[in-house]
């Protein structure tokens, strides 16, 4: 099969005016052979769910999306295997290799262990692997070389997500926001603390008294789930937040807000939720009156782009890690959609100003759980 690759850098959010909004990129020249024709391609690749699985309209789905788009784009078919429970992980990326992938993606930090055994058994194959540095040591090896880590610094757009929350919940005279995690890992947490530190950056600059509840950024501790399913212990968890009176609630960790969606309707009119990783709002329309605001993360994006790169490379695939960040589009916050109207005034100008000084330094979002 013959098929132009195109290039695009890695992007995906920037703001305006009322918001930080996805933004797309453009595609470089297309190759071509010397005759004219288009350029042939040889290449497999393939990507591997945790047990969130692809409809979690959040990270997993958001890699399936970023797949999509580049395999359509190259003229391939890809593999893309759905773990159901952590005890799939080292059989199915066993079983990507015995079918001659070229490339895998592993998406999430709980694949790490597997993906690392599985990149320094077979070398020859290109890995990437989002949420994770991939820095394990096994049997004194080095870390493995063949993997990119695809992270992201979300504190910096949870911080905006936070500051929001606690504008929102003034605004109520309820003063009171909440969060939890499913897995007790990184990259839940990193959200965590950048959503108290925003609410910590609007109390003291509006003198207010926003109280967090469901997580201690300075303790490292807090309310989870401990998995990554909408369960009774995810809703329980929700109504637990919920029942301390918070009105705005962050719950990260995959398909875990459609439990807090859940307690919301069932007991609790007049609370809200963030949405994490994807646009929640457009992903769901169904909740987008529940969804105030959405912490994103350019994961389709990085996927997407790490796959062009690696069917362009070979076996000279790059493994340099990358980072999303507000300056490079990595992260960011969506549109406030329906609630646009019923905003504290000057919020999004603020919004504004906080980013450009993060983007600028002058502001340091400082998370333990960053990248």
């Amino acid at each position: 099969m013959t098929k132009t690759i195109k290039r695009q850098a890695l992007g995906g959010l920037a703001v305006a005016s009322a918001a930080v909004l996805l933004a797309g990129c453009g595609s470089a020249p297309e190759d071509s052979t010397a005759d004219g024709g288009e350029e042939s391609i040889d290449f497999l690749p393939c990507l591997i769910s945790d047990e969130g699985g692809w409809n979690d309209r959040s990270f997993n789905q958001s890699a399936k999306e970023g797949m999509d788009r580049a395999v359509e784009e190259l003229g391939v078919e890809p593999i893309e295997m759905e773990s159901t429970n952590a005890n799939d992980y080292g059989p199915n990326l066993e079983e990507l290799v015995a079918q001659g992938c070229d490339f895998i993606v592993s998406v999430g930090f709980n694949l790490s262990a597997a993906t690392v055994e599985s990149a320094l058994a077979n070398p020859e194959v290109s890995y990437a692997i989002i949420d994770d540095w991939a820095d394990n040591d096994y049997d004194g090896e080095a870390d493995a070389p063949n993997i990119r880590p695809l992270v992201f610094n979300t504190a910096e757009a949870a911080y905006l997500g936070g500051y929001a929350a606690a504008a929102w919940s003034a605004q109520s005279g309820v003063e009171k926001v909440g969060t939890f995690g499913g897995g007790e890992i990184p990259s839940v947490m990193v959200f965590m603390d950048g959503f108290q530190l925003g609410v910590e950056k609007y109390n003291e600059d509006k003198d207010a008294a926003v109280e967090v509840v469901g997580w201690d950024t300075e303790a490292q501790s807090g309310l989870f789930t401990g998995s990554f399913e909408a369960n009774d212990t995810a809703r329980q968890t929700a109504q637990q937040v919920l029942s301390q009176g918070a009105d705005v609630v962050l719950p990260v960790g995959g398909p875990i807000y459609t439990s807090a969606v859940a307690a919301i309707r069932e007991s609790y009119p007049d609370s809200l939720i963030l949405g994490v990783d994807s646009d929640m709002a457009v992903k769901e329309p169904d909740i987008a009156d529940v969804t105030l605001v959405s912490i994103m993360k350019a994961i389709d994006q990085a996927t997407y782009d790490a796959t062009i790169e690696a069917a362009d490379a070979g076996a000279d695939f790059d493994v340099t890690p990358y980072v999303g960040t507000l300056e490079n589009e990595g992260v960011g916050l969506s549109s406030f959609h329906d609630f646009e109207g019923e905003l504290p005034e000057g919020l999004t100008d603020e919004l504004a100003t906080l980013q450009e000084q993060i983007i600028a330094g002058e502001l340091t979002v400082d998370s333990p759980n960053s990248p």
